[in-house]
């Protein structure tokens, strides 16, 4: 158990909102401990994983008839399409069999299961899939100089771990969304801090989640959209992130709310908890970890070329989990992690 599963087994709680879910993962976290989940987020690859991981209940599912669409579409001939042309032959993510294999696959979702009751499950094992061949440090901002070695392996589609429970995906920016949520036990939030937007980071899963199929540029062949202002977040700009956070963490309804922080981020400790006690909370603790840093930033980054053009950053962030709520649920909390040696990843 990661320290945020922890959180939520010493706070008692049975309902959990993940505002800023992204991968799921803590979304996840939350539900496997038995929480009723919601998950938020902008980035459309972000709902269908919530859909999948979170709004779907892995005890009401047909997980023979959900393998029989994953083998079916495991044996579809690959052919040339957006992706092998863009991430393929302009760059250098996946290998072109697999190109080949992923255009002829999000196709025949595109085509013949869009309406399917288990498209989110399908596109979710397609996205996990190729995450597992693609030549990256884990995002889509640039690619390897050389393969990486997983990049060699034949791409394929497997069932995704589905998680027993209930749950909810909504879709929508957090400044809008945290207004309309029902109170619930636990509140997390890990918003953006800098300029570093999920859309670019992870933009190749957001093609291939609305396969809109658009026009690209640079490097790395992002979306051309995420120039657009509609694409930009008020967290990923400096003057106006500090209030947007602050409202937030105002809005939000819960009896122990949990807010995550690093120190590369535009706000200040001090700011964040002023923040949660003007949102009426009794006590607040502040939890703090060393966890390494994005691996682009210890390696420098290469262009096309295998050219360095970027240099190496520190190694470490800190990483700080403000808990809040009444004073004695704040010190079970405290004492559960500190008993435990609990590392805050989960």
């Amino acid at each position: 158990m990661g320290v945020l599963g922890a959180i939520a087994t010493a706070a008692e709680a049975k309902t959990a909102v993940d505002l800023f879910t992204g991968t799921t993962r803590v979304a996840q976290e939350f539900k496997s401990n038995g929480l009723e989940v919601i998950a938020s987020d902008v980035a459309t690859y972000s709902d269908i994983l919530a859909k999948c991981y979170i709004e779907t209940d892995a005890n009401e599912v047909d997980l023979i008839e959900i393998k029989s669409k994953i083998d079916y579409l495991n044996q579809l001939p690959g052919f040339r399409g957006y992706v092998t042309e863009h991430f393929c032959e302009d760059a250098r993510f996946f290998q072109p069999k697999n190109g080949l294999k992923i255009d002829a696959i999000r196709e025949e979702l595109e085509k013949n299961f869009k309406s399917d009751k288990d498209f989110s499950i399908l596109l979710t094992s397609l996205m996990l899939a190729a995450d597992k061949v693609d030549s990256t440090t884990g995002q889509h901002m640039a690619y390897l100089k050389k393969w990486s070695h997983r990049a060699g392996n034949d791409i394929e589609l497997k069932v995704p771990d589905l998680i027993p429970g209930k749950g909810k995906s909504i879709l929508g920016l957090a400044e809008e969304v945290v207004a309309g949520l029902p109170a619930v036990d636990l509140f997390y939030m890990d918003p953006p801090y800098n300029q570093h937007r999920y859309f670019t980071n992870y933009h190749i899963w957001e093609t291939l989640v609305r396969w809109d199929k658009p026009p690209v540029y640079g490097i790395a062949m992002k979306r051309l959209d995420s120039r657009s202002p509609q694409t930009h977040s008020v967290f990923n700009k400096r003057k106006l992130m500090p209030a947007a956070f602050k409202d937030v963490i105002i809005k939000a309804k819960c009896e122990t709310l949990v807010v995550s922080y690093n120190d590369e981020s535009w706000v200040e400790p001090i700011d964040i908890a002023e923040a949660i006690f003007e949102a009426g909370h009794e006590s607040v603790a502040l939890l703090e970890f060393d966890y390494k840093r994005y691996i682009g930033s210890q390696i420098g980054i290469y262009n096309k070329a295998g050219t360095k053009v970027g240099v190496k950053g520190k190694r470490l962030n800190k990483e700080l989990i403000f808990v809040a709520g009444d004073t004695s649920r704040v010190e079970a909390i405290e004492a559960m992690v500190a008993g435990r040696g609990i590392e805050p990843r989960t």
